[in-house]
């Protein structure tokens, strides 16, 4: 279908992106595919663009994927301005947008799902058990529906980042897997959908943990113990206001291995809560 408030074309099952996108390879166009939840902002499109310089083409997905949410978490909740995500992309001109419903990724008696090892483990998949499962495996299925030459994603969710380069690499799937850094308010906040749950209040309190992070990356990359900088940085929220910290830890950049020794390259990642909001960050160790 065709978005009469736009020029673009709007897909909602398989056949019909494979249809549109096969036309694209016949006439020789390489394609990126921008898989989202949808709830568009400054961040995504900063991912769209990127695709666009990568690609002669450009697929956005938006699909709220209730298999990477826990049964206490904000499925229901989650925003879906649909109207305001259409005049966002066509605004960066982009012409084809997948938005398929659960039935369609995940059909009646589905049996199968992807489960990534290790790398998954620890950080937020300690916290939130099946997570990564649930990601794994819808971005597997997108993978296979659209088969892009590229899929461009965040750094802000860095760990999901490393499960997806595992997967495509561990899988033999054909595609160039690009992280793009966090794109941040001017005052340090990552850009997530999840800052429309912060009041007044909590979104003043909320830079701080870039300000943490970065300080914890500086005084590692100088010499500090990360476990005992990172407790001290923990602590520190706390006192800053946040209701809790999930975690704040010192990993290697490539495997998320717990950081032994200096000189590799490594980032520091946190999660924490504030008011309804669940805020993930993390910073490279230069």
């Amino acid at each position: 279908m065709v978005d009469p408030a736009s020029s673009i074309t709007v897909v909602r099952d398989i056949g019909s992106l494979r249809h549109r996108l096969k036309d694209w390879r016949l006439a020789n166009r390489t394609i990126a595919l921008v898989p989202t939840m949808g709830a568009l902002h400054a961040g995504h499109m900063a991912l769209v663009e990127h695709a666009k310089a990568l690609a002669d083409e450009v697929v956005v997905s938006i699909f709220v994927n209730p298999k990477q949410f826990g049964p206490d978490e904000d499925l229901a909740a989650y925003p879906r301005p649909a109207s305001e995500d259409w005049e966002l992309l066509a605004a960066a001109d982009v012409e084809l947008l997948y938005m398929p419903d659960a039935p369609v990724m995940y059909p009646e008696h589905f049996q199968t799902y992807v489960k990534v090892t290790k790398v998954s483990q620890g950080l937020c998949g300690d916290h939130r058990p099946g997570h990564f499962d649930g990601v794994a495996t819808v971005v597997t299925k997108l993978l296979l529906q659209a088969l892009p030459d590229y899929a461009v994603f965040g750094e802000k969710d860095y760990q999901q980042l490393v499960v997806i380069k595992r997967l495509v690499r561990d899988l033999d799937i054909p595609v160039d897997i690009v992280g793009l850094p966090t794109v941040r308010e001017t005052d340090g906040l990552a850009l997530s959908s999840r800052n429309a749950y912060l009041s007044e209040d909590e979104r003043a309190i909320a830079p701080v943990l870039y300000k943490e992070l970065s300080a914890v990356a500086f005084d590692i990359a100088n010499g500090a113990r990360s476990s005992e900088r990172c407790s001290q940085a923990a602590d520190a929220l706390l006192k800053a206001g946040f209701d809790t910290v999930e975690y704040v830890d010192a990993r290697d950049a490539a495997t998320l291995a717990p950081l032994t020794s200096q000189g590799k390259p490594a980032r520091v990642l946190a999660a924490v809560t504030l008011g309804k909001a669940r805020l993930i960050d993390n910073v490279p160790v230069h």
